[in-house]
């Protein structure tokens, strides 16, 4: 039989959770059934009524670029009223849920703690404890398995918008699962039902389930792009292309003043496990080095299951900064890079020439922490039916 995501079981056999019920979205155009229905069209089937939308990062037509703010607006096709959460505020305001009887969250993450879409489903979690509102998360798959856990935690004087809840680089957990961590390790408390997935595999990536693959966002085109953004989304945070702009993002990485056969060389040496590098070249359509030819290499995802994104991106980060350092420079002052990292120790480590077994070696017991309190969040039968 084949897996159907929390969409399509809801539908299927829990409608009274929303039937007859004055429903909210929060969602994008990976909010689909297992036969590429909207959620916005599929609700109204099973008698909910439908009377806002709420959009995240990118919007909820998902055409909005990185960072680009949204806007609140109308949906042409619903004729719906649609609240951005990324444009003044992160966090439905309390105008915007009255007269909701519940609210519906569905969207694919993309597995890494990064992803804004998280942070918006745990800001949605808080508003509707606030406002006395049921929420309901329908659980889809973590596209990079549901077993590997990798990365440093963030640190609390590092939470953001990309990152929070003591989360690791990759955590292993559904979406499903992440909220009820943040609603009991996080503390949020508040009235949450999440569907669950029928017929899913911990072990499976996205490529196994049989689902579709519905671009979880612009620059994530491939299942490929979504495990290689695990390690190489902090370059953001440096004056590096992190391949924003070309056909292969987080995939192509480069810079003019690169040399990119050397770069290739020094981490092709590195004899990483699942992964090779090419030397390339390309220009940015839009992003850093816009119109500008860069050099660099092409991460090639060999073997995916011995592939430890995270400790790749580190390996990238510490050869940039040791073979052009008078090239190689952070944004922001090195704020923006470890907001992504998540441990300031990281950058700190990287500047002061520390290898990256050295570097590795100080986020081991954070991580170690939260396989703990994962192992007692999936232990628990209720929490993993």
């Amino acid at each position: 039989m084949p897996m159907a995501v929390g969409l399509d079981v809801l539908l299927d056999e829990r409608p009274e959770l929303v039937s007859g019920r004055r429903i909210g979205i929060v969602s994008n155009p990976n909010g689909v059934t297992r036969s590429l229905e909207s959620i916005v069209e599929a609700l109204p089937r099973i008698g909910a009524q439908v009377v806002a939308l709420f959009g995240p990062e990118h919007g909820i037509r998902g055409d909005a670029q990185a960072g680009a703010r949204v806007g609140t607006t109308v949906d042409p096709a619903s004729g719906l009223p649609v609240y951005s959460l990324y444009g003044a505020t992160h966090r439905p305001a309390p105008e915007m849920l009255e007269g909701l009887g519940a609210l519906v969250y569905d969207m694919q993450d993309a597995g890494a703690r990064f992803y804004t879409y998280l942070y918006t489903m745990a800001h949605c979690m808080e508003a509707a404890r606030d406002a006395g509102l049921p929420i309901i998360v329908l659980d889809r798959p973590n596209p990079l398995n549901g077993v590997t856990v990798e990365g440093p935690v963030v640190e609390v004087e590092l939470s953001s918008f990309v990152g929070s809840y003591g989360l690791p680089t990759r955590y292993g957990l559904t979406i499903g699962e992440l909220a009820r961590y943040f609603n009991t390790t996080g503390g949020i408390g508040c009235d949450l039902t999440v569907v669950p997935m029928s017929g899913w595999r911990r072990e499976w990536w996205y490529d196994q389930t049989g689902l579709p693959w519905v671009l979880p966002s612009p620059n994530l085109p491939t299942l490929d792009s979504c495990l290689a953004f695990a390690g190489t989304c902090p370059l953001e945070g440096t004056n590096v292309s992190e391949g924003r702009g070309t056909t292969r993002p987080f995939e192509l990485l480069g810079a003019p003043w690169i040399d990119a056969p050397a770069l290739a060389r020094a981490l092709n040496d590195r004899a990483l496990p699942g992964v090779g590098f090419r030397a390339c070249h390309f220009i940015p359509s839009f992003s850093k080095w816009q119109g500008e030819g860069c050099h660099g290499v092409q991460l090639h995802v060999l073997d995916r299951q011995r592939f430890r994104p995270v400790r790749t991106g580190l390996e990238v980060l510490v050869a940039l900064r040791r073979l052009w350092p008078e090239h190689f420079a952070w944004r922001n002052e090195g704020k923006a890079a470890d907001r992504l990292l998540g441990d300031r120790r990281i950058r700190a480590g990287i500047d002061a020439g520390l290898s990256p077994e050295e570097i590795e070696a100080q986020w081991q017991p954070g991580l170690r922490r939260f396989e703990e309190s994962r192992r007692s969040l999936l232990g628990n039968e209720e929490m993993n039916a």
